[in-house]
């Protein structure tokens, strides 16, 4: 698929051929690129519905996506830095935090530029619906101070829970997807600046997640998986 995951397509057992149509029961499993151990979770049959109104009807099963979402998630993909050089909008920095939240500007009198890592903390979980699917994340963001000597100082880490939602299509036989957030929610985790209210920065880390990490991840999506 991509330098982070691999896709096995191999058949599980013979072609079943009938008059009107052939059945193949394909494998469908995402593995980490170069990593073929068991995957956590356990596949369940399931059938097509009686249709004969199209050539090919090609159906991926909930396995297929919640395999992809443990392969991404152990090759790091989940995992993203926000820098000042990286962020397409604007540059953020303590000076920004602190207009917000004055303990910041208490904590670092000298404006400093402003990384986010966040990272997913566990497994997404995915939920398939009819031409889409749920995600569920859980995560974390951690907001560190760039120092002159670009050393970085933590200043406080948030506890992430999102829920987005993505839109399949099939073009150029590649399956591809389209992310959108539906919704964040926010929690103090740990804090160097002192204890202060979450609520003060929704606003601007949903600015942030949406205009940085939701684009990065549609570019992504956008290249597609490679069909059988």
């Amino acid at each position: 698929i991509d330098d982070l995951a691999e896709v096995d397509y191999s058949l599980n057992s013979l072609p079943a051929v009938f008059r009107p149509f052939i059945d193949l029961d394909l494998k469908g499993i995402v593995y980490p690129a170069g990593n073929y151990s068991g995957s956590p979770y356990v596949t369940a049959p399931f059938t097509i519905p009686d249709q004969s109104d199209s050539m090919l009807y090609l159906a991926f099963s909930e396995y297929f996506f919640q395999t992809s979402s443990f392969a991404y998630y152990t090759a790091g993909a989940f995992n993203i830095t926000i820098a000042e050089e990286t962020c397409s909008y604007f540059n953020i920095s303590t000076e920004i935090f602190s207009s917000i939240i004055p303990e910041v500007g208490k904590y670092s009198v000298t404006p400093y530029p402003v990384m986010l890592k966040l990272m997913a903390t566990e497994i997404p979980i995915i939920s398939l619906q009819q031409d889409s699917f749920t995600v569920e994340i859980q995560g974390s963001m951690e907001v560190f101070a760039v120092l002159p000597d670009s050393t970085t100082q933590s200043l406080f880490t948030m506890n992430i829970a999102a829920n987005t939602s993505i839109a399949l299509n099939i073009f150029d036989q590649k399956l591809m997807g389209s992310l959108c957030l539906n919704r964040l929610q926010f929690s103090l985790a740990h804090s160097n600046v002192g204890f202060f209210e979450i609520s003060l920065l929704e606003n601007i880390l949903s600015y942030i997640l949406q205009t940085e990490v939701i684009p990065s991840a549609n570019a992504k999506l956008s290249k597609g998986f490679p069909l059988p």
